[in-house]
């Protein structure tokens, strides 16, 4: 028995390659799905990506299902991950490359339609993400982007904005002013 979960079919070397190769045209293929795919899961992407990880569990693990390999497979992977993150977050080029960048989705009230089309979604699932943001429709934004990790952001017509602390600090002011102004007078 312990031999059945020790013993390694592969070397650790191609091991540790097949991991990071998965783990790069696995990378590549999300990059290239849009961004969509990673924030607005549906049902259907979802089974996708569960699919995905057993469709690529033998291309890491190869014929060796020993416990040692799995953890092997395991370790390069989440090292691997963790090396790539902090890579990312160390070059603003090198997370560019590998997450994107902001996609405008709507500008000054009106649909990109294109952009729409090249990010693979619909107008109604947008809509969905501006009520989640005091927005009833694209009309009453002044942008509406898709961020690299597929949020959705909607910066609102001016018109429409949450008063800041600024704006009511100002807001008095005028009114003290005036008030002032009237009790001299």
């Amino acid at each position: 028995m312990w031999n059945d979960l020790m013993h390694l079919d592969l070397s650790v070397t191609e091991k540790v390659v097949r991991t990071i190769a998965v783990y790069l045209a696995i990378a590549v293929l999300i990059r290239l799905a849009g961004k969509r795919d990673l924030a607005q899961l549906n049902a259907f992407d979802l089974v996708v990506v569960l699919l995905l990880s057993n469709v690529v569990q033998n291309a890491i693990i190869g014929p060796d299902n020993s416990l040692l390999g799995g953890l092997i497979g395991a370790v390069v992977l989440l090292g691997f991950n963790a090396g790539v993150v902090r890579l990312s977050r160390r070059s603003d080029r090198v997370s560019r490359a590998l997450e994107g960048t902001a996609t405008v989705l709507a500008k000054d009230g009106e649909w990109d339609e294109e952009a729409l089309a090249r990010e693979g979604l619909r107008t109604a699932e947008v809509e969905a993400a501006l009520r989640r943001q005091n927005a009833n429709n694209v009309r009453e934004t002044e942008e509406v982007t898709i961020e690299p990790g597929g949020s959705i952001i909607a910066t609102l017509r001016e018109d429409l904005q949450s008063a800041t602390r600024a704006d009511v600090a100002r807001l008095e002011a005028k009114l003290d002013a005036l008030l002032a102004g009237g009790r001299t007078g």
